[in-house]
């Protein structure tokens, strides 16, 4: 099995690709990159048996109605009162409530925060990936499926505290990782996993991957499919990272 992760940004660069390559008792990451455009994303998701992508696949369905109806002219039911339990129906989708019940934070939104322009760039890049065969279907039940490397790592139970911005801490949750999962073999790019946080969530990406491709993960219930095929949905692991990989 082959397994890609994507840490997307708005532009290629801050854009990192990895590719890991699975056996019965090893994984190999064989290809970490940086500033990745679509088409290399295309490229690796066309060999890949899963991609997850670190990005909000879609909007929320109040949040797609509310802009709709503005722009008409029209008005949302709650738009007179425009209260912060209102507004927060606009700003999370149901996945990211999902997330909240789970690990205690809210992801960024994706109306509201700097996740936007990057959403819009994955749009673009679903609509590519679809152009060229692969299975997208926002829910995760295809090819493509959508992945929080922060929320990974602390379900994994590691410490994530100020990885995203301090090298050292980078250091120190990467030997965290090695140990718990020694089977994993990052060849010579341990280096870049360390001075580049894009990187590092590319590879933790790939291993969310692996872990929604073998089902460790709470997909949404039925009554939310409809819902998470248009907004996405976050496949958070259930179980410990040992468990991606069958030691004999």
């Amino acid at each position: 099995m082959l397994t890609a992760g994507v840490d997307l940004a708005a532009e290629s660069r801050g854009t990192a690709l990895a590719v890991i390559e699975w056996g019965a008792a090893r994984a190999a990451l064989i290809d970490l990159r940086l500033g990745v455009d679509d088409a290399q994303i295309v490229a690796a998701a066309s060999a890949a048996d899963k991609i997850g992508i670190d990005c909000a696949l879609g909007w929320p369905d109040e949040f797609v109605h509310f802009v709709s109806a503005h722009a008409a002219g029209e008005r949302d039911p709650g738009t007179p009162e425009g209260g912060m339990a209102w507004r927060r129906t606009l700003a999370y989708r149901e996945t990211d409530r999902h997330v909240r019940e789970r690990t205690g934070r809210w992801p960024l939104s994706v109306s509201t925060d700097r996740l936007g322009l990057t959403a819009m760039r994955c749009a673009g890049l679903l609509a590519r990936l679809e152009d060229s065969g692969i299975d997208v279907d926002r829910a995760g039940y295809g090819a493509v499926v959508e992945i929080y490397p922060g929320a990974s790592l602390r379900l994994w139970g590691f410490d994530t505290a100020g990885y995203r911005t301090d090298p050292v801490s980078r250091e120190r949750l990467l030997l965290e990782v090695r140990e718990a999962a020694p089977w994993l073999d990052l060849g010579t790019w341990s280096t870049l996993m360390i001075s580049s946080a894009d990187a590092f969530d590319a590879v933790i990406a790939s291993l969310a991957a692996r872990n929604a491709a073998l089902g460790g993960y709470l997909p949404p219930p039925p009554s939310m499919l409809d819902r998470a095929r248009r907004e996405g949905w976050i496949a958070l692991p259930t179980g410990p990272v040992a468990e991606l990989i069958n030691l004999r």
